[in-house]
């Protein structure tokens, strides 16, 4: 289960995670959102230098089932997204934590990190 939730990564309840490097947080979404959701087709990624509060939503992941709002797990502003998603959103499925990663953000407010959940905390909630 160990590699469902990587440890280098902060986790939300919303099922977002984050990659922290400095003042920027790679963001995505976790396994068990991914595995809810089952088959994703479409992803409406956000536009860059979009302003996100910390739980607002950042993109839209459409899925053979259903659409889901995925959710900004910090403050600041839209950097980078994965274009390749737009044209491969079954990569969410398949490799979330690394080529699936949705969005790069400049944090705006470093003390909201301090908030989001460690891998051990995130799969307890899911389980």
């Amino acid at each position: 289960m160990e590699n469902l939730y990587p440890k280098d990564r902060k986790y939300t309840k919303e099922h977002e995670w984050a990659l922290l490097e400095k003042d920027v947080a790679i963001v995505g979404i976790t396994w068990y959102a991914q595995s809810k959701m089952k088959d994703i087709v479409y992803i409406e990624l956000p536009k860059l230098g979009k302003k996100v509060k910390k739980g607002e939503v950042l993109a839209v992941i459409e899925s053979v089932k259903t659409a889901s709002d995925v959710y900004s797990p910090v403050s600041g502003e839209v950097i980078e997204v994965n274009k390749d998603l737009e044209r491969n959103p079954e990569i969410l499925n398949k490799d979330p934590y690394n080529k699936g990663w949705i969005a790069k953000i400049k944090i705006t407010d470093l003390e909201e990190t301090k908030q989001l959940l460690s891998a051990e905390e995130y799969q307890k909630f899911v389980s």
